[in-house]
């Protein structure tokens, strides 16, 4: 929603992905960008009822950023968090960008991690959309 609603979009390939989803048209226009691209088990799909890692996220808004056009080269070391090393490879850039434009931060709990693989609850995924529209100017 933040580009708009698409005017027209094909049908997603996606197994998963109903033609009639409420979010069928959504998704197509996300995969029609290149922004959410599946799992990579080889099964097409894209698990649109499974729970939104936090690195997940960071790939889906590093992607929409990079379709936007946005300078995307930051970069963060991730081993400067105690779970880094459990960032998946396919999520590296992501993360490591999001990490440095201050969409994801650590937990301020002492922990020192980034917790990559857990679930983004609603109040992270709604702080981390803020701070990336806060990123491009659009709050």
């Amino acid at each position: 929603r933040l580009s708009g609603e698409p005017s027209s979009v094909s049908s997603s390939t996606f197994d998963d992905v109903s033609p009639d989803a409420w979010h069928a048209d959504s998704m197509a226009w996300a995969q029609e960008a290149g922004i959410i691209r599946g799992y990579d088990d080889g099964s097409n799909e894209v698990g649109p009822n499974d729970k939104l890692t936090r690195e997940q996220l960071a790939a889906i808004l590093y992607r929409y950023a990079e379709w936007k056009g946005m300078d995307v080269s930051a970069r963060a070391d991730l081993s400067q968090f105690a779970d880094g090393a459990e960032v998946s490879a396919w999520a590296q850039d992501a993360m490591s960008w999001a990490v440095a434009e201050g969409i994801i931060r650590g937990y301020d709990d002492g922990s020192n991690k980034i917790a990559p693989t857990s679930g983004a609850l609603r109040a992270q995924t709604a702080t981390m959309l803020l701070r990336f529209s806060e990123l491009q100017g659009d709050a």
